[in-house]
């Protein structure tokens, strides 16, 4: 029997690791056992115990269950089994794995049932739920963050499996085990089956020509993805190139998506570097393209290229400080009418194309002061652009 189904945790007191979802005090096991529970999303790293809480919250629950996987996933499945409880006391659960690989239209065909409670949603990602997620979705669900399993509980959970199984093993392959396996229970268990079946007792040099390489090198216990993701955008942003181009290897070799990686830096482009070198959203937005299509290894090569363009090209937030101040506004009441004079099919509008490029008009009520370019680099090239747009206009006249 497989090692990793034989010992799957079967109750909250059993799961290896994650004391901040199943201790006593914890919200969510609270929700649980309150028979409370909302609809929730669960992330994190692979072998970290989402589908097996799900297990466990069917059997606490007593829920009819099933489980599902979004790129098979059809949408017809879904409404036939929301079609057979419509009129059932009790709801089902559905469990829906790799979650960020459902569709927006997938993703909307929920929305509806989640409102009216038609069945109880448990979605699991290796991605953050944030990014991969409506908006909609979001709000009518929590989400629970999964980590790594630490290597002490790594440990306790492999010692009960070996005196289970009666294996014996020498300290340095139960070591190996552990920390090669960097917080992924099943895949442990795996490699400690797989070579049990080969030999009897382990030894480590069989166990490394197994795996010759660390599960998730790019991660460890204290340093999630999410923890790298910012050192890489901090490093560029610092303009370190070398720096931001060692935490994009960490991340590569720890299976973050390429995806991922050209969004983040996509939005740095634009936040971190913005009209100081315009160019920086061009390449950004090709990099995402590009690795959409071709994929590891060969994603790394355009990846990496933007790293160290974006490492290497003037910093400016003046972009990002403005759309906040103007959102802040917004969001405070500051709401002005639009001008006579600037609404559709007004009669007294001046068309800065008949005065030269600019025309001395207002297009808001009260004058506001949004944006602040700090003029570094083409920044400097746009405040130009714009004193001559008015200067040439002027002159003109």
């Amino acid at each position: 029997m497989n090692l990793a189904l034989k010992y799957r945790p079967r109750t909250l007191d059993e799961m290896a690791g994650q004391k901040h979802l199943v201790s006593k005090n914890a919200p969510l096991r609270q929700l649980i056992e309150s028979d409370a529970l909302p609809h929730i999303f669960c992330y994190g790293p692979p072998g970290s115990g989402k589908t097996t809480m799900a297990r466990i919250i069917a059997d606490m629950l007593g829920r009819p269950y099933y489980e599902m996987n979004a790129t098979t996933l059809k949408v017809e499945e879904l409404r036939k089994i929301f079609k057979e409880y419509a009129n059932a006391l009790q709801k089902p659960l559905i469990f829906i794995d790799e979650v960020h690989r459902l569709s927006k239209i997938q993703q909307e065909v929920l929305l509806p049932y989640m409102e009216n409670f038609s069945a109880l949603i448990i979605g699991a990602s290796t991605e953050n739920p944030y990014y991969v997620l409506t908006a909609a979705i979001r709000s009518r669900s929590h989400l629970f963050e999964f980590e790594y399993i630490n290597e002490q509980s790594m440990g306790e959970f492999l010692d009960f499996v070996l005196r289970s199984e009666e294996i014996s093993t020498q300290k340095d392959v139960k070591d190996f085990l552990v920390a090669s396996s960097n917080g992924d229970a099943r895949a442990m268990l795996n490699l400690l089956e797989s070579a049990h079946r080969i030999e009897d007792p382990l030894r480590l040099e069989t166990l490394k020509k197994i795996r010759p390489y660390a599960m998730s090198a790019g991660s460890s216990e204290d340093e999630s993805h999410y923890e790298l993701t910012s050192a890489m955008i901090k490093s560029i942003r610092g303009s370190d190139v070398d720096a931001g181009l060692y935490y994009l290897a960490r991340l590569i070799s720890g299976g973050e998506p390429a995806e991922f990686i050209a969004r983040r830096l996509a939005i740095l482009a634009s936040e971190d570097i913005g009209n100081a070198n315009p160019n920086a959203i061009n390449l950004a937005g090709s990099a995402l393209t590009v690795v959409k299509h071709i994929g590891y290894p060969e994603a790394r090569i355009p990846l990496a290229q933007l790293v160290i363009y974006l490492a290497s090209s003037p910093k400016s937030n003046s972009v990002y400080l403005a759309i906040n101040k103007a959102q802040k506004l917004i969001a405070e009441g500051v709401i002005y009418p639009v001008p006579a004079h600037i609404k559709t099919h007004a009669k007294n509008y001046l068309c800065p194309h008949d005065f030269g490029g600019w025309a001395e008009q207002s297009y808001l009520e009260k004058p506001l002061l949004l944006y602040e370019d700090a003029g570094i680099g083409f920044e400097k090239n746009l405040a130009e652009w714009r004193a001559k747009i008015r200067q040439s206009a002027k002159q003109e006249l």
